[in-house]
């Protein structure tokens, strides 16, 4: 954390308003001083703790292709902004079937004090100020659940909730790409879009909510290759919407 802030942000700087605006909630596996999560060090490379490979891609479209971002710096384990306050999940006690024992009876409203709450403020505050004429949530998924043995065949996905326009185009463009493309798949934003259901539908802001598979970004080519691609992509998305 810089600062102590559960969040930073990049490319704000000479940024005209009414460009694309990038978020990454689950960016980091960083945990804080003083928290003890009580799980194998193993398991903070894993897909629990974080989206692999997607500070990679928030950092290269911020200082290559002119997308400011607002990336987390704090595991999903410790507080997921991409949670409500009211759901369990704020604070996860398992996932994917790893038991998270040090969250067992955690103090959970210390956590949205300290990083819930300060994230989703900040990240109100720079909508506020570059005004985006739309939004990019950056997240990736596992090729495989230790607790499913679902095939999980697209190489990215667009999820949604009520407000689909932008996700509708995105789709087209990424399969034109020759890439296998899921429609709120393998998670439904029905179900699960807090972040940007809070700052995007409320306000109606067009949003992409993006994931990608993480074999196709952790690498550092393969951050560089999605990176380019998406800064097309959307690019071309938000003058459709």
């Amino acid at each position: 954390m810089i600062d102590n802030l559960p969040y930073r942000q990049v490319g704000v700087e000479d940024i005209r308003p009414g460009g694309l605006m990038c978020v990454a909630d689950h960016a980091s596996n960083f945990v804080p001083e003083g928290i003890e999560l009580g799980i194998d060090p193993k398991l903070m490379n894993e897909h629990i703790a974080l989206d692999i490979g997607v500070e990679g891609i928030a950092e290269r479209l911020s200082r290559r292709h002119g997308m400011p971002a607002h990336i987390a710096c704090v595991s999903r384990l410790v507080c997921d902004f991409h949670r409500r306050e009211d759901e369990p999940g704020v604070v996860p006690v398992e996932s994917d079937g790893w038991l998270i024992p040090g969250n067992i009876g955690a103090d959970v409203e210390a956590r949205l004090s300290l990083f819930h709450r300060p994230y989703h403020r900040a990240l109100g505050q720079m909508i506020d100020k570059l005004k985006p004429r739309m939004l990019v949530a950056l997240h990736s998924f596992t090729p495989s659940l230790e607790t499913s043995d679902e095939d999980r065949p697209w190489e990215v996905a667009l999820l949604y909730n009520q407000d689909d326009r932008a996700a509708r185009h995105a789709i087209r463009l990424f399969g034109e790409q020759g890439l296998t493309v899921g429609d709120n798949e393998p998670y439904s934003g029905k179900q699960l879009n807090a972040t940007m259901d809070r700052h995007a539908e409320t306000s109606g802001i067009p949003y992409c909510t993006i994931e990608i598979r993480q074999d196709q970004i952790a690498t550092e080519a393969g951050q560089a290759r999605w990176a380019q691609m998406l800064a097309d992509v959307l690019g071309r998305v938000a003058l459709e919407v």
